[in-house]
């Protein structure tokens, strides 16, 4: 479980989404550059908020289960079937295609006791969300554009960072702790609360 989770780790997708970017870029494919990078940042963006609310949040709600959401599931689902979608596979398809691998890297997280089956999946409902926003805004591919460097640099980056890992989760809930303004002062106090009224 361990081999397939790490081509989900951050260490691997970001450079992922960026070479993706570059190349992009450099094949004329703006619309499809700008639709990757809103959807990517969107996602990854929209997964740092959640992490921070739920780091501080998490323990004044225990029925939600949840106190960090899963990243690598988010981040999979939205890379691996965003890059179908700039293949060209239809929005539909793209959407299947990010459940499908959002569904496999879950297992893998839930099976390693890194996430609840509760973290997982807000990861992977965001990471879908942002692999059909892809598919959405992209529109259709450039006449004659080549394939060839938009399979080879992410495979290439792959292959060269899988097993690498970028150890976030301590830096996000140390920054969501500092940050002493509402939502996360009001969690807080509920917590303590919630803390002393059990003791």
């Amino acid at each position: 479980m361990t081999f397939l989770t790490d081509f989900a780790d951050q260490a691997v997708l970001l450079p992922v989404a960026a070479g993706v970017a570059i190349v992009l870029v450099l094949l004329g494919w703006l619309r499809g550059a700008m639709a990757w990078t809103v959807a990517v940042c969107g996602t990854l963006a929209v997964m740092l908020g959640l992490k921070m609310l739920f780091t501080v949040c998490g323990p004044a709600v225990p029925e939600f289960d949840i106190r960090t959401p899963s990243g690598h599931v988010a981040a999979a689902a939205v890379i691996y079937g965003g890059l179908a979608a700039l293949f060209g596979l239809r929005p539909a398809m793209t959407i299947l295609l990010s459940i499908g691998v959002a569904l496999l890297v879950a297992v893998s997280r839930v099976t390693l006791e890194a996430h609840t089956p509760s973290e997982a999946f807000v990861g992977g409902l965001v990471g879908c969300a942002g692999a059909a926003t892809v598919a959405i805004l992209a529109g259709p591919k450039p006449p004659g554009m080549r394939h060839a460097p938009l399979i080879a640099v992410p495979l290439l980056l792959v292959v060269l960072l899988h097993g690498v890992h970028l150890h976030a989760e301590p830096t996000i809930g140390r920054l969501a702790h500092l940050l002493d303004t509402w939502p996360f002062s009001a969690c807080a106090a509920a917590a303590l609360d919630a803390a002393s009224g059990s003791q």
